[in-house]
């Protein structure tokens, strides 16, 4: 099966969390055990991808990506909602349900 792309990803009808990190980034290694409570949480209601900054700059660039970990979440390929730094699991699934996950 083919890699979906970037803009494949984002234009789904349901939301998806992007989060923007990188390998070397504390929080960001934080965020993977509480990324995967969520993910449990919403199951097929929506979509968690990770976008590694250092592999994917051109992407992180288009977004202005300036610090990590950040989330976005998008819905038909907009930016629904934003945020920068260490989230809790349920401000993210609030995020992703105002969106309709």
């Amino acid at each position: 099966m083919a890699k979906a792309s970037f803009n494949d990803i984002i234009n789904s009808d349901k939301p998806v969390l992007i989060d923007f990190y990188a390998d070397w980034c504390g929080p960001c290694k934080a965020m993977a055990p509480i990324l995967q409570d969520l993910k449990t949480d919403i199951g097929d209601t929506g979509t968690i991808v990770k976008i590694d900054v250092d592999k994917n700059q051109q992407i992180a660039g288009a977004f202005n990506v300036r610090s990590i970990p950040a989330f976005m979440v998008f819905q038909n390929g907009e930016v629904k909602w934003q945020g920068v730094g260490m989230r809790t699991k349920q401000q993210l699934k609030e995020a992703m349900e105002l969106v309709g996950a």
